[in-house]
């Protein structure tokens, strides 16, 4: 499925940021649907079927939590969820609720484009159940579990390959701390984010070429960490932690 090809249903009670998502999407070749409520846009999810899901987390009617919960029971379609930079726990609780990524306001139309691509790689990676991986100089060979970097090999521990390939199902798209501990440690450890820290240091001396400023594995700040694409890496002006 092509960019062009794809749906976005918009869910957003704020009439000026719809016409902003609607004139940045229509430019860049999307086509998209409007509710103005969690309601509505839960019906239409049904009776529209559209690919891709962008939920504003301060709805009228209902919590944004809320509507990821029921969009997860009812679909796997990918969310992007829209938060004020005042929302960043509720930003986070959207995450482990099931939504995929997520732009802080204000954002910019080629940021918005970036993350909706990242989420249709995800949709195309999923269903070919791709051999390898490769972003930049980093190629992961998923059959024999063997990391390349600009042709080298480099040998990292199970935990860091686990860690790692988490990242690699969810590349172009934030995967927050809870989630990584949970899957990686189990749900025993889902506070001990020193663990991540520990362990993702590790990864970047050994991928990155510059660890304080990583082209690859990048911080969202009190979020998680989001595995760059070659193609879509708007956030990889961010430092590492």
């Amino acid at each position: 499925m092509s960019d062009t090809d794809a749906l976005v249903l918009l869910i957003e009670d704020d009439v000026h940021t719809r016409r902003f998502l609607k004139a940045s999407l229509g430019h860049r070749g999307w086509r998209t649907l409007e509710a103005d409520c969690g309601k509505t846009g839960l019906s239409m999810l049904n009776s529209e079927q559209p690919d891709l899901v962008i939920l504003d987390l301060g709805l009228p009617d209902m919590d944004g939590i809320t509507v990821t919960r029921r969009l997860r029971q009812l679909s796997d379609l990918p969310i992007l969820v829209l938060s004020a930079r005042s929302q960043e726990q509720n930003k986070i609780m959207a995450l482990d609720a099931g939504a995929d990524d997520y732009l802080t306001k204000p954002f910019g139309s080629g940021e918005l484009h970036a993350r909706l691509q990242a989420l249709m790689r995800r949709i195309v990676r999923s269903r070919s159940q791709q051999a390898f991986f490769e972003t930049g100089e980093l190629r992961v060979d998923l059959t024999s579990r063997k990391v390349y970097v600009a042709g080298h090999e480099v040998h990292i521990t199970p935990i860091e390959y686990r860690l790692l390939s988490i990242l690699i199902r969810h590349a172009g798209v934030v995967v927050t701390h809870r989630q990584l501990l949970q899957e990686v440690w189990g749900a025993e450890h889902i506070h001990d984010q020193h663990y991540l820290r520990i362990y993702m240091g590790q990864l970047r001396h050994k991928l990155e070429t510059n660890p304080a400023r990583p082209r690859y594995l990048l911080t969202e700040v009190g979020v998680g960490y989001r595995l760059a694409c070659e193609d879509a890496s708007a956030d990889a002006h961010k430092e590492g932690r």
